[in-house]
């Protein structure tokens, strides 16, 4: 029988089937208990930009923490035909039995940096891909655009006006939870107002204006049922020939004599720069100077850099389809690859050679690192070989994966580790933070941290991501031997 929305499923069977079938196949070569290492990682800032966010972390560990194979599961899969009935005990059984190091969620990162890395059993570790990518892809997505349209905003509020255009449920909500994380400030999706303790919001739509004999009385009736968060939709009808002035009317007929004031107007359409400058002026001339202006309709940081420039009227701005989605940019494209075996209890490095060249990955186990100047400005990330020693103010060689022929250091620098424990041996051992120490975290590093040239929605500055000299002679190395 076919599942329905309501019933409950078992998330863990969220994966690809080949996940499946590999598993399988080292069960069957006996090569389960083998240890391996997987990076995650990404190559591109969406939009051209020159951060993005990492989000999506908290639900991996959820994930990882509740990962089981129920009976239906297992029953489902006998279905299948293909898997032996040892195997199906084998997975009724499973428990997750890795480490995992990631960056703090809400870390700036950069391309071609893991952010996450998974040392376990074989199995363990192929099993869990599919979910740590859909996390990490879909939340770092929405919350780096959010960042873009937040900056964009320049100090006005930004509300998720998005989970109409998501491209499901889930999408709607965890979409608000990295819209949060990325800086907006609040959501009208009700449920991850719920589960995550975002701020909700939310007035009116045109079907409550039509729904009325016009719209004075409708403006009025929304007034006395809350007078002391009275927001009224203007642009059903007319903005300026009746929005504005029924706004008005409503102010001094019905507020004013409450002892109340009207605490916005909000604009759906038309031209936004236009209306708002005239709206603005039409309010302030009957006093309502404390009125504030709330837009909408398909807004992005691009838009609403122009909105700016054009001198706009707007306090806030609601934003949908673009956020919620990352329409310019709808896919974030981290992978995860194989970047270690365990032979002999010692780990051996694993390169992937590609005919595109900024497909081959870093070989290894490997440690990133923050690099900070002595303003505590970030000049650049280091990849080091796992177990390097490197020391704060004292001088580190770096090799430029571009310009690799020049001999350069760090001199006077501080260096922050940015991966930190999160499982060990399939226990967590990581304290999550909660999500407003995720969005402080994430304003803290653009305020101080990130230099704003980075910031810049184009052609923004490349944050360098160097090599120590041994993870440099470790990928050369490999590259020969392959070669």
């Amino acid at each position: 029988m076919t599942m329905k929305q309501f019933d409950k499923r078992n998330l863990t069977m969220v994966m690809d089937f080949y996940e499946l079938t590999m598993s399988n196949g080292y069960f069957r070569e006996q090569d389960r208990d083998a240890r391996v290492a997987f990076d995650v990682f990404y190559r591109k800032n969406p939009d051209g930009g020159g951060y993005s966010i990492f989000a999506g972390l908290e639900q991996i560990i959820e994930y990882i923490q509740d990962l089981h194979f129920d009976d239906d599961d297992i029953a489902y899969l006998r279905e299948q035909k293909i898997f032996e009935e040892d195997f199906l005990e084998y997975l009724r059984n499973f428990k997750f039995e890795g480490d995992l190091y990631a960056f703090p969620e809400g870390t700036i990162m950069y391309p071609n940096e893991p952010v996450l890395t998974i040392v376990a059993p074989l199995i363990d570790a192929q099993l869990v891909e599919t979910a740590v990518l859909l996390q990490v892809n879909h939340q770092s997505l929405v919350a780096t655009k959010a960042s873009r349209i937040v900056r964009a905003a320049q100090g006005r509020v930004v509300s998720d006006f998005g989970a109409r255009r998501a491209h499901n449920m889930d999408a709607a909500v965890y979409g608000a939870r990295a819209a949060y994380i990325g800086g907006v400030n609040g959501t009208a999706t009700v449920l991850s107002g719920e589960m995550f303790g975002i701020p909700v919001g939310g007035t009116m739509a045109h079907s409550w204006v039509m729904y009325y004999e016009d719209e004075y009385t409708a403006f009025k009736k929304y007034a006395e049922t809350y007078p002391d968060g009275t927001v009224l939709l203007i642009d059903t009808y007319d903005v300026l020939k009746s929005g504005v002035p029924n706004a008005i009317r409503i102010a001094k007929e019905v507020l004013e004599p409450m002892g109340k004031r009207l605490k916005g107007v909000r604009i759906d359409s038309g031209d936004l720069a236009y209306l708002s400058k005239k709206t603005r002026k039409m309010l302030d001339d009957a006093g309502l100077t404390d009125c504030q202006i709330v837009a909408s309709n398909s807004l992005d940081e691009y838009t609403i850099s122009s909105l700016n420039r054009q001198g706009a009227k707007i306090d806030s701005y609601g934003v949908g389809e673009r956020l919620i989605t990352s329409s310019s940019t709808p896919v974030f494209g981290a992978v995860y690859k194989l970047v270690a075996i365990q032979k002999d209890g010692k780990f051996i490095p694993k390169i992937k050679i590609s005919e595109t060249a900024e497909k081959i990955t870093n070989p290894g186990i490997k440690e990133v690192y923050r690099v900070y100047d002595e303003n505590g400005k970030a000049v650049a990330d280091y990849l080091a070989v796992k177990g390097e020693q490197i020391r704060d103010f004292e001088p580190v060689r770096y090799v430029d994966p571009v310009n690799y022929w020049k001999n350069r250091s760090f001199v006077g620098c501080r260096f922050k580790k940015l991966q930190v424990p999160v499982f060990e041996k399939g226990k967590r051992i990581y304290d999550l933070p909660d999500i407003e120490e995720i969005r402080q975290y994430v304003k803290d590093q653009l305020e101080n941290e990130i230099w704003e040239e980075e910031q810049r929605f184009e052609n923004a500055h490349t944050h360098y991501l160097d090599m120590s000299p041994a993870m440099f002679e470790l990928k050369m190395s490999l590259l020969h031997e392959e070669n």
